[in-house]
C-alpha cells in the first residue's frame, strides 16, 4: 500500500513476550509498501512467546538496524525491568533510533532505562501499579488507549498495540493509507488515543 515514509521496525523479542503484542502491530506494519521490520532476541537464537509459540528471528540486539526500536509487553518484563544488562542493551539499541514504541509493560521496560523521562506514555491498566514504579519524571496518563508524545509511543495493553499501530500509519502515510490497512485486515479503525474502552 503506498504510503510517504520509509521505515525499518526493530521489534525487540525476549522470553515469555505477549504474542498479540506483537502479532497485531507487525500486521499493521507489514501491509505498507515500503516498510520492514526485524525480530531480534538477545542473542539471536528463537525465542518463545507466553502463549508457548518461539519465534525464529533476524539476529540479535547488537545487529539491530531498523529506525524505529518497538518494545512488546508480556511477563517477561517482570524480570527484565530489573535486568541491568538487558536495560544497558535496551539504552544501546534506543540511542540509534529515531522512534521508540511500546506495547502493554514494554513501557516499564523504557522507563526502567530511563528512556521516558521528561514524557507522556501509558502501559497495561491490568498492571499499572507496577509499570509506573520504575523510572522518574513520567506523566502516566492510566485513561488512554495509547500516548504519543514527540519521538515516544506508547500503548495501553495486548490489543491496544494494534490501535496504536494504525494511528502510527496515519501519523507517517496519512489517514487514507490507514483505513486501506485497516480494511485489509478488517479492524474497526480507531484514530483517537482518549477512546479506550478499558478505562477507569
Amino acid at each position: 500500500m503506498s504510503h510517504r515514509s520509509s521505515r525499518r521496525f526493530s521489534i525487540v523479542l525476549f522470553e515469555k513476550f505477549e504474542l498479540l503484542d506483537v502479532a497485531g502491530p507487525l500486521e499493521i506494519l507489514s501491509k505498507v509498501e515500503g516498510w520492514d521490520t526485524e525480530l531480534l532476541s538477545p542473542d539471536g537464537r528463537p525465542v518463545g512467546a507466553s502463549q508457548g509459540v518461539r519465534f525464529e528471528v533476524d539476529g540479535s540486539y547488537a545487529q539491530k538496524s531498523g529506525d524505529v526500536l518497538f518494545i512488546p509487553g508480556g511477563l517477561g518484563t517482570r524480570t527484565l525491568a530489573r535486568d541491568e544488562e538487558f536495560l544497558r542493551s535496551l539504552t544501546s539499541m534506543a540511542n540509534g533510533a529515531s522512534v521508540l514504541m511500546s506495547v502493554c509493560t514494554g513501557s516499564a521496560l523504557l522507563a526502567a532505562a530511563g528512556l521516558l523521562e521528561g514524557y507522556k506514555a501509558t502501559s497495561n491498566k491490568r498492571a499499572f501499579t507496577w509499570a509506573t514504579g520504575f523510572g522518574c519524571d513520567i506523566d502516566w496518563r492510566k485513561s488512554a488507549r495509547w500516548v504519543h508524545d514527540r519521538d515516544r509511543w506508547t500503548s495501553s495493553g495486548v490489543s491496544a498495540g494494534t490501535d496504536m499501530a494504525a494511528a502510527f500509519v496515519a501519523a507517517e502515510c496519512g489517514v487514507d493509507v490507514a483505513r486501506e490497512v485497516a480494511s485489509a485486515i478488517e479492524l474497526r479503525l480507531n484514530l483517537d488515543a482518549d477512546e479506550d474502552p478499558f478505562a477507569v
